[in-house]
């Protein structure tokens, strides 16, 4: 037999046989899961036989994390912000816990997001099997002024909402979008997307809408198919960033357009049509989508136990995993098994445990895991687990086979060879080429509704009065004397936020009524009666604007543009060419008669579906 003589080189690097490799177990030898010469399933196996129980159990949850200002980890609630002090300590659920997912909430500098990176990476490194860190995201590619699903980051490029890239109908463009979002994620150590949804949005209630690509499921299944190549290429490997589309079956046929993160949390299928939702989903799953979140909502009618989409084996072991034969992640959405509170015992997110409501915890983690579900979001039930697996109510080749998903994904992904970052990957952020391609982006998602006798583009004599638009935009562009001005140019949001609620995190996701108050009418008809005006809008929902568009001498729809490329597009430093994502509306009376899960099925819209006018001089 051939003896193997492996050298200490700088602990947990180690030569053996010429070939470097990182001693993850400490051990002072080449384990199989640390070969990179074998082949990842066979480097999950080793791992798995390897791994306790607790360990197992730790790698199936992923938790929100804050990093600190100065690229620490963060051990108490952040200042100005009521939603981290119901998370657990960073130190507890890596060091106690064993767990090894996080999605980060708040990002700092870049120079601070490497710091936290390495750290928290370091402190895989240093456990009992060195198994690294998965770092998750939502977008994070807006524009300033921007938040929820769209915010602002100041190092990444800057780019429109989903919608807006729908509005542009460029599948090259958003293939090259998340390309560029790829890096950019991989320089700050992001390894998972929690991304693209691929929900096709049919209630134009509901207000998550702005995450979409739209109304239409062949559009939708076309974006969706884009983006999730640009962001792993063509197979899940040491570059990529993993895409966790969501949320299966499709979460845009919300009952009244309530949002599920909320009770009652309904998808109503009335019109029949649930095959139209899941229809993105089935391309994803044929060009290799690595993981798929399920959403919180109950499909009424679909499945014979009516339980929600985490909790539905028929949905999971029926569809997932048999019809499609998909052998990826499967995620839940955040708390579907807890309440998510703060320490005083207020109540911020109740758990989305619908048609479960009178199962305990463990019986709620209990049917989670045995309805097929891998990786589970928002909780931190280890222990809970472990008891579970223990007992014998769960067996540990269940266990094994959603564990064996998670590593091999981490495997693919690179990081159990390097999971550590270099400053030099920053450089990434100083990408002129990458800042243009997100202006473009806006650009093209620029949509023209309406241009009364071709009073666009402006000469550049125009004299405009701007409303609405940024401080620092105003200061630079407005004209001092306002009846100086030739026109007005208004800039307004979406109707979102009037209904009634119960929890705070309701008002973040939005939703409500689609039609302006009679005050804000008054208020801008006011303004567009005292000089010809312009609307800008920012749809991040079907909003109603019949009231308003007779007063109005064009329309402009926008997606998530810098002020100042709105700007140029007045003045036809460049055309409009981009096409509405679904309808609008023309009353609340036809959207509350529609049906949910039906496209453009709101009786005579004001503007369709593809709308979008060119200028003609």
């Amino acid at each position: 037999m051939k003896k193997i003589i492996c050298l200490l080189l700088f602990f947990p690097i180690l030569s053996c046989n010429n070939q470097e490799y990182r001693d993850l177990n400490k051990n002072g030898k080449l384990d199989v899961y640390e070969d990179k010469t074998q082949s990842i399933d066979d480097r999950v196996s080793d791992l798995i036989s390897k791994m306790t129980l607790r360990e197992k159990a730790g790698s199936m949850f992923i938790h929100i994390a804050f990093v600190g200002e100065n690229g620490e980890m963060v051990e108490s609630p952040v200042e100005g912000n009521f939603f981290s002090a119901a998370v657990p300590k960073m130190s507890t659920m890596l060091n106690e816990l064993n767990m090894n997912h996080f999605n980060i909430f708040n990002v700092v500098t870049k120079e601070n997001m490497l710091k936290w990176g390495n750290m928290i990476q370091k402190v895989g490194e240093n456990s009992r099997l060195g198994i690294p860190i998965t770092i998750a995201s939502d977008p994070r590619h807006g524009v300033p002024n921007t938040i929820g699903p769209y915010a602002f980051t100041p190092f990444f490029s800057s780019w429109p909402s989903s919608l807006g890239l729908a509005a542009t109908r460029d599948l090259s463009l958003v293939k090259e979008y998340a390309e560029i979002v790829r890096k950019e994620y991989r320089a700050i150590g992001v390894t998972l997307a929690l991304g693209p949804m691929a929900d096709v949005s049919t209630e134009p209630r509901w207000g998550r809408i702005n995450g979409t690509f739209g109304e239409d499921s062949e559009l939708v299944s076309s974006l969706t198919k884009s983006y999730i190549t640009g962001l792993q290429g063509d197979i899940l490997n040491d570059e990529s960033v993993a895409s966790m589309v969501k949320h299966f079956p499709g979460s845009g046929a919300l009952d009244g357009g309530k949002d599920s993160h909320f009770p009652p949390g309904i998808q109503s299928y009335r019109g029949g049509n649930f095959e139209y939702h899941i229809k993105p989903f089935e391309e994803a799953i044929e060009i290799g989508v690595s993981s798929i979140m399920t959403y919180y909502s109950l499909p009424i009618g679909i499945t014979k136990e009516e339980v929600g989409a985490g909790y539905n084996s028929e949905l999971l072991l029926g569809l997932l995993r048999g019809k499609y034969a998909f052998d990826g992640i499967i995620c839940t959405d955040w708390a579907i098994i807890s309440d998510i509170i703060l320490p005083d015992g207020k109540v911020v997110k109740p758990a989305s445990a619908y048609g479960v409501e009178n199962l305990n915890i463990s019986e709620r983690l209990e049917k989670v895991v045995m309805s097929g579900v891998d990786l589970i979001g928002g909780e931190n039930l280890t222990n809970e687990l472990v008891k579970l697996i223990e007992s014998g109510q769960i067996m540990e080749s269940r266990i094994d086979e959603s564990v064996s998903r998670i590593m091999k994904q981490k495997f693919q992904l690179g990081l159990f060879d390097n999971p550590f970052l270099d400053s030099k990957q920053l450089e990434i952020f100083d990408n002129e080429i990458n800042r243009a391609k997100g202006i473009e982006a806006q650009k093209k998602s620029l949509t023209l509704l309406k241009n009364h006798e071709n009073v666009l583009p402006l000469s550049e004599s125009s004299k405009v009065f701007y409303h609405g638009f940024n401080e620092d935009f105003l200061s630079k562009n407005n004209i001092h004397n306002y009846d100086d001005a030739d026109i007005n140019v208004i800039k307004i949001n979406s109707p979102n936020g009037r209904f009634e609620y119960e929890y705070m995190f309701e008002l973040l996701l939005g939703g409500g009524p689609l039609n302006f108050t009679n005050k804000e009418i008054e208020e801008y008809i006011s303004i567009m009666k005292e000089k010809p005006s312009i609307i800008v809008i920012n749809l991040s929902r079907p909003a109603i604007l019949t009231e308003l568009e007779s007063h109005a001498i064009s329309i402009i729809a926008d997606f998530g543009s810098n002020d100042t490329i709105i700007k140029d597009l007045l003045y036809g430093k460049f055309k409009p060419s981009g096409k509405l994502p679904f309808d609008l509306p023309s009353s609340m009376e036809t959207v509350n008669i529609q049906l949910e899960d039906l496209p453009f099925d709101s009786a005579n819209p004001l503007f369709k579906f593809g709308h979008g006018l060119k200028y003609q001089k």
